[in-house]
C-alpha cells in the first residue's frame, strides 16, 4: 500500500476498528496500543475524551521533566552491563529493564513484577509458541493482576498516571469505568515496554551493522534525533500491520474496496513509498522531514510515541557516551530472531566494547 492509502485507511472512519464475526486479532503493528478491550470506547467523541485524559502525560513538558530520571536509569544499567563482561545482550541489559522501570514508574505498579509482565505480553502478541490454554491462563492472571492494583491505587491513590485516570474525570465529567481503568493499565503496561523493547533491540543493532553508521553518530552526536525516526521508518519488519474493516464501499488509489472487506495496512510498505522518500532502501540518518508511519496515524495512532521516542534518543545518547566502541559481537545475519510475536524484534543483541 501507498503512504497516501495507509494514512486513509487509519484516518477515514469508515475502516472499522470491530466488525461483527471479523477476525479477533491483536495485530496493531510496532508501538501501538491495542484499545479494544473492555470498558474502552472505540470511536466518537468518547474515545478521544479518553485519549486525552492519558495523553496529556505524554506531553512534550512531561518528557522533558521525565527524560533526567531515564537517563540515569540507562546510566545505571550500562555500569551493570560493563560489570557483567563482554560479551553482552544489550537487550536483556539496557533495552527490556529501561522501558519496563519507566512504564511501571507511570502506572505506580513495582518493577519488581517485570518478568511476570513480559511472559503476560509475550502470551498476548505471540501467534506460534502458546497454546490456547495459556493465553487464557494468562489473560486472566493479568486481569486480576491488574484489577487488584486498581483496587489499591482506589483506596490510597498516589502521584502516577492509573491514579490519576482513578480520581480524574473526562471533559463531559465523566469517570472511567473499572473495566476501562484495568483495560487502559493492561494495554498501557504491554504498548509501554514490549513494543520499544524491541525496537530499541532493532535499532541499535540496524546502526552497528554499518560501522559507517554508528561512526556518523559519534563524530555528530546532533543527529541522534534524526536517526531515531530513521530506524523507525527503515524497520522492515513493522508486525504484522493494522487491521480495519470496510463499512461501505470505498475507493483507494488502486481501486474500490466493496463492503466487508478487511484491510490490513502495511507500515513498513508506506516507510519505503518512493513518492515520500528519496531513496527510501537506504538508511540516510541526516532524513528531515521524516513523515514515517510506525506510530500510526489518525485518531488511533499511539498514545505513547512521544515516550517511545524519549526512551529510544536516551538509549542512544547514553550508548554513544558510555560505550563508542560499540560493536556487535556477532555479524548481523546470525542475530537470533524472536519466533512467532506481532511486532517482530531480535531475541537478543550481543555486543563487545
Amino acid at each position: 500500500m501507498t503512504d497516501s492509502d495507509v494514512r486513509q485507511v487509519l484516518s477515514d472512519a469508515r475502516f472499522a476498528r470491530t466488525a461483527e464475526g471479523g477476525a479477533r486479532v491483536s495485530a496493531e503493528g510496532a508501538g501501538v496500543f491495542d484499545e479494544r478491550r473492555p470498558g474502552v470506547p472505540q470511536s466518537g467523541d468518547g474515545h478521544q475524551r479518553w485519549r486525552r485524559m492519558i495523553t496529556k502525560w505524554f506531553t512534550a513538558k512531561r518528557m522533558a521533566a521525565l527524560r533526567p530520571s531515564i537517563e540515569a536509569m540507562a546510566d545505571e544499567l550500562v555500569d551493570a552491563m560493563i560489570a557483567g563482561g563482554k560479551p553482552a545482550d544489550l537487550k536483556a541489559n539496557l533495552g527490556f529493564p529501561l522501558p519496563v522501570w519507566v512504564i511501571c514508574e507511570l502506572l505506580g505498579v513495582p518493577a519488581s513484577d517485570r518478568e511476570r509482565f513480559s511472559y503476560w505480553s509475550d502470551t498476548f502478541l505471540n501467534l506460534s509458541r502458546y497454546s490456547a490454554a495459556d493465553m487464557e491462563a494468562a489473560q486472566a492472571e493479568f486481569t486480576a493482576y491488574m484489577t487488584g492494583h486498581v483496587e489499591a491505587k482506589r483506596a490510597e491513590p498516589g502521584t502516577d498516571l492509573l491514579s490519576d485516570l482513578i480520581t480524574g474525570t473526562d471533559s463531559a465529567g465523566e469517570r472511567l469505568s473499572d473495566d476501562a481503568l484495568v483495560s487502559t493499565g493492561m494495554g498501557l503496561l504491554i504498548a509501554g515496554h514490549e513494543t520499544t523493547t524491541n525496537m530499541i533491540g532493532k535499532m541499535m543493532a540496524m546502526l552497528l551493522a554499518d560501522r559507517g553508521r554508528w561512526e556518523q553518530l559519534l563524530a555528530d552526536p546532533e543527529l541522534v534525533r534524526t536517526a531515531v525516526e530513521e530506524a523507525l521508518r527503515y524497520d522492515a519488519n513493522a508486525g504484522f500491520g493494522m487491521i480495519r474493516y470496510v463499512s461501505e464501499e470505498l475507493e483507494l488509489s488502486d481501486g474500490v474496496l466493496p463492503a466487508g472487506t478487511t484491510a490490513i495496512c502495511s507500515m513498513a510498505s508506506a516507510n519505503r513509498d518512493e513518492r515520500i522518500f528519496a531513496e527510501p532502501a537506504d538508511m540516510d540518518l541526516t532524513r528531515s522531514p521524516n513523515v514515517h508511519l510506525a506510530f500510526g496515524a489518525g485518531p488511533h495512532s499511539c498514545i505513547g510515541q512521544s515516550l517511545a521516542r524519549t526512551e529510544l534518543q536516551v538509549v542512544l545518547e547514553v550508548s554513544l557516551r558510555r560505550l563508542p566502541t560499540l560493536a556487535l559481537a556477532v555479524p548481523p545475519a546470525e542475530l537470533p530472531l524472536v519466533e512467532g510475536l506481532l511486532v517482530g524484534g531480535l531475541r537478543e543483541v550481543r555486543v563487545i566494547w
